[in-house]
């Protein structure tokens, strides 16, 4: 039974995005995508242009410039695919400090965890557990380019330690590194007839580097996975109605630089006579081997040109290119910054994944330390390995406070 349930985890691990007969765009690593904070998931995993936090290191390392905070240290936890294992689960730890009042760096550690796998012989015996996992370690640095624009970069190493050891494998752990390069504006606070405002627009683009090799390590070899490198932008805006509430809304679209997987060719009888040499035909063998020259062409494609490629090589045109993006919108509203309600709602096209979901969340702040916690509700068929769990982030602020201009 754990053997089927590893199985299990595996697949929606890597394919968590795949519904029946859809064209979902499938990487390495996709435990990078999941948002690992509960103020992000509260907002439908949105976090490219929210104000700035402790967890800001995930979407967007540039919000880091704008902590009204000079240090903060955070702890959060996820369960992971908890219908079918209790032992599955995504940790993250943050430490950020802003230098001056222009700049600021950051690190972090994701550490994803699948379990522990009790291994058997041919006819049952036990021989071994092993406890396959993944992590990301980060680090960032943002710096102000004016008094409401900061740019950050960021390097990321990344280990996959999926692979299972037997007489004839090598279960070397898969590595890669990444970067990323974002961007956020806020507005300083304006004045309309009833309320004040505040306006936030950020970017980033993340995961970029090396396809990951689970084979041999060689990250040219046509076996070689894409990183889940992606493009997030996102907008804005606060209404600050007094000096105790306020109610921030924002909107995110993000997009896959991953190329499109090719149309798979299926068998094809253009008459129905049972017999594959009629013009048009495609016989079961035509197909395997037209499947596997396209496979093999696509993971030959090199990590930078998968880049260019996302953008207009979708078989739909267009119209199918415009369905790689996902959507989000959230609310956040918060009451003298010592207590926050959250919700949002998550889009992607049933061609391309079909997630689908509502999230709730609230945050909880006493002195320099603030809890925060939110719950996924699905809105698919498809179901989602965080549908029905509680994820929860502790954060601990200290330093000087910087004022919000």
């Amino acid at each position: 039974m754990k053997k089927i349930a590893f199985l299990l985890t595996i697949f929606l691990v890597v394919y968590s995005t795949k519904a029946q007969e859809n064209r979902a765009i499938t990487t390495g690593v996709p435990f990078l995508l999941i948002a690992a904070d509960a103020r992000s998931a509260g907002m439908a995993d949105m976090g490219v242009a929210t104000s700035a936090d402790a967890y800001s290191q995930q979407y967007n390392p540039s919000k880091y410039a704008f902590s009204l905070q000079e240090q903060g240290f955070s702890v959060s936890y996820t369960p992971y695919l908890t219908s079918i294992a209790n032992d599955i689960s995504l940790g993250q730890i943050t430490y950020f400090n802003r230098i001056n009042e222009r700049s600021a760096f950051a690190g972090s550690l994701r550490f994803f965890g699948l379990g522990d796998i009790q291994l058997t012989d041919a006819i049952g015996t036990p021989l071994t557990t092993v406890s396959p996992n993944e992590f990301a370690l980060d680090g960032s640095y943002s710096l102000k380019l004016s008094e409401r624009f900061a740019m950050g970069i960021g390097a990321r190493y990344i280990r996959s330690n999926l692979k299972i050891a037997s007489d004839n494998t090598d279960a070397t752990p898969a590595s890669s590194f990444a970067v990323d390069v974002s961007g956020y504006y806020q507005s300083e606070e304006l004045a309309y007839d009833d309320f004040n405002g505040r306006w936030r627009a950020g970017f980033n683009f993340q995961n970029l580097g090396p396809k990951i090799n689970y084979d041999n390590g060689n990250s040219t070899d046509d076996s070689s996975n894409f990183l889940p490198a992606n493009m997030r932008l996102g907008g804005g805006f606060d209404f600050i109605f007094d000096d105790y509430n306020k109610i921030g809304v924002t909107a995110e679209v993000t997009k896959l630089l991953v190329p499109t997987p090719p149309l798979r060719v299926e068998e094809f009888d253009s008459n129905g006579d049972g017999d594959f040499d009629d013009a048009g035909d495609v016989s079961s063998s035509d197909a395997i081997a037209a499947n596997n020259l396209a496979n093999s062409e696509y993971r030959k494609i090199s990590w930078t040109d998968g880049i260019f490629k996302s953008f207009g090589d979708a078989p739909g045109g267009m119209s199918e290119e415009l369905k790689e993006f996902t959507w989000a919108l959230g609310a956040e509203y918060s009451y003298q910054d010592s207590f926050a309600l959250r919700l949002g709602y998550f889009n992607e096209n049933e061609l391309k994944g079909a997630r689908k979901f509502f999230s709730l969340g609230a945050g909880f702040k006493y002195n320099v330390v603030k809890v925060d916690i939110s719950y996924l509700f699905s809105a698919s068929k498809v179901r989602n390995p965080l549908e029905n769990t509680l994820r929860f982030s502790l954060t601990f602020n200290f330093g000087d406070n910087y004022d919000e201009l």
